[in-house]
């Protein structure tokens, strides 16, 4: 089968012929129809994630596809079934062999794009909204990175879950996405002071942060007493160090948002997550923003869409 492949670390892919997986018991395996890009793997190419497969490995975190075989004991599934999972890797090739517990059944009403598009973008923003921040209707929500794969998700579902949202962007073009997801105010990175705008909008009781850096210091300078701030990436390269007497003094609770570790250490969080997020796009609260879709043999291009930030919402890499 043709996979894309990362051969060495902070390199192009290769797309290259490999023997289509089997598989083993708890396993189903999926004919891939689409991979959602995310920032997480860039850094997987540069060797810096979380997690480090070893050399070569496919590519690609997400995926929507086909069941075309069963391992032994899975139950739920049957051959021809349509479905999406978070691999983690793997997503950039014709099949994959999937753990039966992370796979979640796609309606007949969801596209494939919309599909690989769904999981980890909405997954990440619910789980930390919900299950990590608890956050509340009414309470003014700051989405830092707002017009990206996951911060316009951010967006989008603090607006349905009752919050005012503050979207944080760089230029015009990003923040009128933003607006059209919901945001009720709007702030240019490029242009705007983050500290003192919030402030001047009564202040942030929750601060959704995949930029980090500069970004996350400013943010937590104009959080209200008792708020939350979710770092969960450092998309500007920059990990900040947090100053415990800031935190101290303003009852802070900074909690962290590894979505994908919950893969391994509590799945249920992310299956029961799924379940509302795919009731939400049935009753038509939630529509996935695709701003590219590119063939597999274009990968290398689509990832640099995210490299160079020239996407909004998420990069899709349609299979076949």
């Amino acid at each position: 089968m043709r996979a894309m492949q990362v051969i060495a670390y902070d390199q192009q892919l290769e797309l290259r012929e490999v023997e289509p997986p089997a598989p083993k018991a708890g396993e189903v395996l999926v004919k891939i129809a689409t991979c959602g890009l995310n920032f997480g793997d860039l850094l997987l190419i540069k060797g810096t994630y979380q997690q480090k497969p070893d050399l070569p490995f496919t590519l690609g975190m997400e995926l929507a596809g086909t069941v075309t075989g069963l391992g032994e004991g899975v139950r739920g599934f049957s051959i021809g079934q349509r479905i999406a999972a978070y691999t983690g890797s793997g997503g950039l090739a014709e099949y994959a062999a999937v753990s039966a517990d992370i796979c979640v059944p796609i309606p007949d009403q969801m596209t494939n794009e919309d599909a690989a598009a769904f999981l980890i973008a909405y997954g990440t923003s619910h789980v930390a909204l919900d299950h990590r921040a608890r956050m509340q209707p009414k309470e003014r929500l700051l989405v830092l990175g707002a017009s990206g794969g996951v911060g316009l998700t951010a967006v989008e579902l603090g607006k349905l879950m009752g919050a005012e949202v503050i979207a944080c962007a760089r230029g015009k073009a990003k923040l009128d996405i933003c607006r059209a997801a919901g945001a009720d105010h709007l702030i240019d990175s490029d242009t705007d002071d983050i500290r003192e705008v919030v402030k001047s909008l009564g202040g942030a009781d929750v601060v959704y942060d995949p930029v980090g850096g500069a970004q996350f210091t400013a943010a937590m300078r104009a959080c209200n007493p008792e708020a939350r701030i979710l770092p969960l990436g450092f998309a500007s390269g920059e990990v900040p160090q947090i100053p415990a007497n800031i935190i101290m003094v303003k009852n802070l609770n900074v909690l962290g948002v590894f979505w994908g570790g919950y893969k391994t250490t509590n799945p249920k969080v992310l299956t029961d997550s799924f379940k509302v997020l795919i009731n939400w796009y049935l009753e038509g609260k939630l529509k996935p923003h695709v701003s590219h879709v590119l063939a597999l043999e274009q990968a290398n291009a689509a990832l640099d869409l995210l490299r160079t930030r020239q996407a909004t919402g998420k990069v899709i890499v349609r299979v076949v």
